[in-house]
């Protein structure tokens, strides 16, 4: 039942949820309401014939000691009413019926143990029947009286019955009620339960289409109209629907913009691989052979563009991984100030011109060793790159914070926004080999060890600052399974 019940529609399994609770409520107050008006009913029967067996009149007393006397089945004296059942039974069990009594109350062992009460109970209350079947609301109350024959207590109860035709028949037409107005109550709760889903849900049928038509066509431009004051549930789903298909957006927008920039920049090296090779070719099929200087050189220039080729596509490969914080799997603790000086190291190889200064103290922080080395590469390859020869370039790590300064022509104002860019390069890069792609690289390593990075002109003079802030501490962390590896 529950299997069937998860296959139907939401506003379907809404409905009968509501009108499941609505009939339990129902029938819980349905149900308490027939027992209260059945213990009403009841007590007012009760309440009647207490008052009948009270035997406030003197009269009634005296007959009641008459038919003690000579108690037979035959009507002696008179009852207590033409709808009453009164009667007057001994402890052997026989019964002595008034002249107007309705009919014979038929004796039950429980009104013979009254008898033996001799006038000092309060006596029972049941419900009976008379010789032919009819129930009635009884009362049995010992008979506070003496037999004047014997002056003896009487050894006799006074049985007082009242028919429960009306009040069954009361009970039963308003159990009849009840069930109508439930069966009603019910149904309308299931047709505004029904109601209820289709306009709570009808927000979510709206994101149903929404994402339906994304899947359907992949236009990433649909967006759900929400209201900014709500902040009910609905509308925290179509804002992160939103949010989503915003990022999806921005995410295919900077992937063609990638692959774009990476066709733009790889035919560059393409076009000239394939020139030289051509002219190799021609001049073996023509047997023209070209001189020794000019062959050298079209190689030297091949295995240039080779090289270009090779490091575009490293770049390309870094920045295609996905950029979702931090690589679990490959962060660790390192030891930063090593990091820098293996970077100097291959710095100072590659401008041998160059003076650089380095101030290195200790910091360690929690990054991908790899990936941290080449963002620190990257950053001194542009120092060198830049620097005048015989330049300088001062290299600082002090308490987190990395300055790579060096005394090149700078970046202008209206440059620095995009030096972060991937692709971008300065008019004064242009000419130099490169992608555009290495301070990308470096935004992005950084970001994911949770640091900053920022490159700004030289306080004094020409050159620039280039500052990366990565969170750590002066010494390692303690020794512990998960200090190596995360």
């Amino acid at each position: 039942m529950i299997k069937r019940l998860r296959t139907l529609p939401l506003r379907s399994r809404l409905a009968l949820l509501v009108a499941a609770a609505v009939a339990f409520a129902v029938a819980a107050v349905s149900v308490t309401c027939w027992f209260i008006v059945q213990g009403k009913l009841y007590d007012q029967l009760d309440d009647e014939l207490q008052k009948a067996t009270a035997l406030r009149d003197p009269k009634q007393v005296n007959q009641i000691q008459e038919a003690l006397a000579t108690c037979t089945q035959t009507p002696r004296v008179s009852g207590f009413g033409n709808n009453t059942y009164s009667q007057v039974v001994t402890a052997d069990g026989t019964t002595c019926l008034f002249t107007n009594s309705a009919g014979e109350i038929k004796v039950t062992d429980a009104d013979k143990k009254v008898v033996a009460q001799s006038g000092t109970g309060n006596g029972i209350l049941r419900n009976g029947t008379d010789e032919d079947g009819k129930a009635l609301r009884v009362l049995t109350v010992p008979l506070p009286l003496t037999n004047r024959t014997t002056q003896t207590p009487a050894d006799a109860a006074l049985i007082a019955a009242v028919p429960l035709d009306g009040t069954q028949s009361t009970l039963n037409d308003l159990a009849l009620l009840l069930l109508l107005v439930s069966g009603i109550g019910v149904l309308g709760a299931g047709a505004a339960g029904l109601a209820v889903a289709r306009a709570g849900l009808r927000p979510v049928d709206k994101l149903t289409e929404a994402v339906e038509h994304v899947a359907r066509t992949e236009d990433l431009s649909v967006r759900i109209p929400v209201d900014d004051d709500s902040e009910d549930e609905i509308a925290r789903l179509s804002h992160s629907f939103n949010s989503m298909t915003s990022s999806l957006a921005n995410s295919r927008e900077l992937q063609q913009q990638l692959i774009a920039d990476a066709g733009h920049e790889l035919r560059t090296p393409l076009t000239s691989l394939r020139t030289n090779i051509e002219l190799l070719t021609r001049s073996e099929e023509t047997g023209r052979p070209i001189p020794a200087a000019d062959r050298k050189a079209l190689l030297a220039s091949v295995k240039a563009q080779m090289t270009e080729l090779a490091a575009l596509i490293g770049d390309l490969q870094e920045l295609s991984r996905p950029d979702t914080g931090q690589h679990t799997g490959r962060t660790q603790i390192v030891a930063w100030q090593e990091i820098v000086e293996s970077a100097l190291r291959r710095a100072r190889l590659r401008g041998p011109e160059l003076t650089i200064t380095a101030d290195v103290e200790p910091w360690y922080v929690r990054a991908e060793p790899a990936a941290l080395e080449r963002a620190v590469v990257n950053i001194l390859d542009n120092a060198v790159k830049f620097s005048p020869e015989g330049g300088t370039v001062d290299v600082r790590l002090t308490a987190g914070v990395l300055t790579v300064r060096d005394h090149g022509p700078g970046v202008s104002a209206d440059e620095l926004p995009h030096v972060f860019d991937r692709f971008w390069r300065s008019e004064s890069a242009r000419a130099l080999p490169g992608s555009g792609l290495g301070l990308s690289i470096v935004a992005r390593t950084v970001q994911q060890a949770g640091g900053e990075v920022a490159l700004t002109p030289a306080p004094e003079g020409a050159g620039t600052v280039a500052t990366i802030r990565l969170p750590g501490a002066p010494v390692p962390p303690p020794e512990s399974p998960d200090a190596a590896q995360v």
